[in-house]
């Protein structure tokens, strides 16, 4: 577990089954600390014997993850900065499709921009039906350019452009279902967890080879992602310095 202020994180095993919960009081969001330790339970757990399959959630019932900390964004003042910042998500998701383990998501609310990352880098995501998705980054001035080649494998080109380019637009759960990024949609958060719970146990009881060379076949050709997400959290980085952003988030903070 990590301080309060900084956000929570927990990891549990019990019946070859992995769970990380993660949780903020500002609907889920990650400071960068949160994601460096998010980053290294998913390297942590991928050499973990005792696992076989990982369940990404988040505390409470509402939003699944309000992307990274405004509050960190705002008080961002060069450009080393602004790339650290950025990398967050990005070390995440690198950690996410290097990770050994098949990952469900369990997404039992509102995604916003990183959180729409996460998502797309799960394996597999289960969710309720007000689980709806909105890619906001270019209302502030930046845009959506670390999580573009996870969202974008997810749920191709076209999809990730109709999220980024209407950016003040939410997308319902039912939308996301037919791009792909969901499997599966559900009226209540406790479905969802008997689904998410039964589904895992399918996923540990298969052979951990085979899961292991699925990953590693679904996950193909992004080898490079290690350096092109870093390069994406630069773009980011500098952006968010820019008179335009730096108007624009003042007036979101107001």
């Amino acid at each position: 577990m990590i301080p309060r202020s900084n956000g929570s994180l927990y990891t549990h095993i019990e019946n070859d089954i992995a769970t990380i919960e993660f949780g903020h009081e500002a609907s889920n969001s990650f400071p960068s600390e949160l994601l460096a330790r998010l980053a290294k339970a998913f390297d942590t757990l991928s050499n973990d014997e005792s696992a076989r399959v990982i369940i990404l959630k988040s505390e409470g019932d509402r939003a699944f993850c309000a992307g990274a900390s405004f509050d960190e964004l705002v008080a961002i003042r060069n450009l080393d900065e602004g790339k650290h910042f950025f990398s967050g998500f990005a070390n995440v998701i690198n950690a996410m499709r290097k990770c050994k383990k098949p990952i469900i998501g369990r997404i039992q609310g509102k995604a916003v921009g990183g959180g729409v990352g996460l998502t797309s880098a799960c394996d597999y995501c289960l969710a309720t039906e007000v689980a709806s998705i909105k890619l906001s980054e270019l209302t502030i001035g930046i845009g959506p350019f670390v999580i573009e080649p996870a969202v974008s494998r997810k749920i191709g080109l076209a999809g990730f452009e109709a999220l980024a380019w209407d950016a003040s637009q939410w997308k319902n759960a039912y939308w996301a279902k037919e791009q792909g990024l969901y499997a599966r949609v559900f009226e209540t958060i406790s479905e969802l967890d008997k689904e998410v719970q039964l589904f895992a146990e399918k996923l540990a009881s298969y052979n951990p080879e085979a899961t292991q060379q699925m990953k590693k076949i679904s996950w193909r050709g992004t080898d490079h992602w290690q350096e092109l997400l870093i390069e994406r959290a630069a773009i980011s980085g500098e952006l968010v310095l820019s008179e335009f952003t730096k108007r624009a988030l003042e007036k979101f903070k107001k």
